[in-house]
C-alpha cells in the first residue's frame, strides 16, 4: 500500500513491508540458521516440563478447532507414509 501524506502507516503495514524487505534480502538457508540458532536457545532456557505443557495447549486448541474426520484424514495421510 502506498504511503497516504495524511496518515501514518499502522503497524500491520509496516510489518508486512519490513518482512518483504527481508525475505527478499536472505535465502531459506538464512531462515533455517536462524530457527535452529532460536530452537537451541529456547532448549537451553526451558524444561521439558515447558514443552509437554506447550504441547498440551496446542493439542487441546487443535481439537477445539477440528472435527473428528479432521483427525481422521490426518490420519489416513500419516499411513500413506
Amino acid at each position: 500500500m502506498a504511503q497516504n501524506s495524511n496518515r501514518k502507516m499502522t503497524r500491520e503495514e509496516a510489518g508486512r513491508l519490513g518482512g518483504e524487505a527481508t525475505a527478499k534480502n536472505h535465502s531459506r538457508e538464512f531462515y533455517q540458521e536462524i530457527g535452529k540458532k532460536g530452537g537451541r536457545a529456547t532448549s537451553r532456557n526451558h524444561s521439558r516440563e515447558f514443552y509437554q505443557e506447550i504441547g498440551q495447549k496446542g493439542g487441546e486448541a487443535t481439537s477445539r478447532n477440528h472435527s473428528r474426520e479432521f483427525y481422521q484424514e490426518i490420519g489416513r495421510k500419516g499411513g500413506r507414509k
